[in-house]
């Protein structure tokens, strides 16, 4: 997997090196807090419905706020936004520890809603950032460790998380989550490469908010191999309800409590940490290796989660739960890589806050379904319920891919 590329990117480009290490400590601070939160939410309510709700209101938040973070991201400076973002949620996870009972679980929720505000503000503009701090030639392998960035934290966040909440308490958990923002605030305040590229006239493009919808669809329209890119991240989003599951079956089915919450999201962390690199070995940068991957991928989280519910014991569901979202994390980087080659950058920041918006409103409706349908049935037959719904999804998504996939389509 030619580690000593990212290691080489690493050194020779401080301004990247800056804007992973921001993402590795939003994301520590983020898992960390979100194995507590399921937990608590878990505890305080007895019910997987409402322990659902804070991945809802997490993805369903996010995507309510990415449209605006597509206008800004295009209109304002990127560095600043990504500051402005995490410095405004630094604060906001102190506010669960007052959270000592169910009376109080609507301010838990509210603050979980408020940082989902400030996370649509942060991914999308760092995305459409990245091809402007990396050479193009490094751009496959700066996406590589972007996208690993996220399972290695939720790896290491969740585990942790677990651990810590289990010995010192959740309100420990909290003061890092809010430690962590400030921490990736200041790394990206010392980025100096521009995260834009210089605008002919910056006040000509101006979109409102509906405008800046309908200007990311009518471009994916025209161009399929960015329609089959776009809708990559949400096809798999279908099936993400599972997520919220895995606190029921880590906490209950196994009778783990967070310990065993924080061992099945972190086996999700080392699979999508491991994912993106598997795949750049594998299937290469070009755009037909990338679609064929992101099939691929498909493929492997729906056998993985199909045979979940099955599993005798926590250990062997963790690794099943691994390979899953080694295909989750594959597909993730190789869509948002084509996407960033696909799209010029003027329009970029839109188009990935429309793809951010897609994915996670998906997430959340999925979310939703599968923590009712846990409580009204069982979490065994949720899980295959989401596991369908990726297959149909996917279905679909190889059909309207279909096409790029002969040799000379999409290259």
């Amino acid at each position: 997997m030619r580690v000593a590329a990212y290691v080489a990117l690493l050194r020779e480009n401080p301004a990247f090196a800056r804007l992973y290490g921001a993402q590795l400590v939003t994301f520590a601070g983020e898992w960390f807090a979100t194995v507590a939160l399921l937990g608590l939410v878990l505890e305080l309510s007895g019910s997987a419905a409402v322990a659902s709700l804070v991945l809802v209101l997490q993805t369903g938040g996010f995507a309510a706020f990415a449209p605006l973070a597509g206008i800004l991201a295009d209109r304002l400076d990127r560095r600043r936004l990504l500051v402005a973002a995490n410095l405004a949620r630094a604060p906001l996870p102190l506010a669960f520890l007052l959270v000592g009972d169910a009376d109080a679980l609507w301010l838990a929720f509210a603050v979980i809603a408020s940082l989902a505000a400030g996370a649509a503000m942060f991914e999308p503009t760092s995305s459409a950032s990245l091809p402007n701090l990396v050479d193009p030639r490094r751009l496959p392998e700066a996406n590589v460790l972007i996208g690993s960035a996220w399972g290695t934290m939720l790896a290491v966040g969740a585990a942790l998380g677990g651990v810590v909440a289990a010995t010192l308490g959740r309100e420990a958990v909290f003061i890092v989550n809010a430690v962590a923002f400030a921490g990736s605030a200041w790394l990206i305040a010392g980025i100096r490469r521009p995260l834009q590229q210089p605008r002919e006239d910056p006040h000509a493009d101006h979109p409102g908010f509906g405008e800046s919808i309908t200007t990311a669809i009518a471009f994916a329209r025209s161009r399929r191999l960015v329609g089959a890119f776009l809708l990559s991240k949400t096809t798999f989003g279908f099936g993400t309800g599972i997520v919220a599951l895995l606190a029921v079956f880590g906490a209950e089915v196994f009778d783990g409590g967070d310990a065993g919450i924080g061992i099945l999201f972190a086996a999700r962390g080392l699979g999508a940490l491991a994912g993106p690199f598997i795949a750049r070995a594998i299937f290469g940068t070009a755009d037909r290796g990338l679609l064929i991957g992101i099939g691929t991928s498909l493929v492997l989280l729906a056998v993985s989660y199909g045979v979940f519910p099955l599993a005798p014991a926590i250990w062997l569901a963790a690794i099943l739960v691994f390979m899953a979202h080694c295909g989750g994390g594959a597909q993730w980087t190789l869509s948002t890589l084509g996407l960033q080659r696909a799209t010029p950058d003027g329009l970029r920041g839109r188009v990935f806050s429309f793809d951010y918006t897609l994915v996670t409103l998906t997430i959340a409706l999925s979310t939703l379904a599968a923590g009712f349908l846990a409580d009204a049935f069982s979490p065994h037959l949720a899980v295959w319920a989401m596991v369908g719904l990726v297959v149909l999804a996917g279905s679909v998504w190889a059909v309207f891919a279909r096409p790029l996939l002969l040799p000379a389509a999409a290259d």
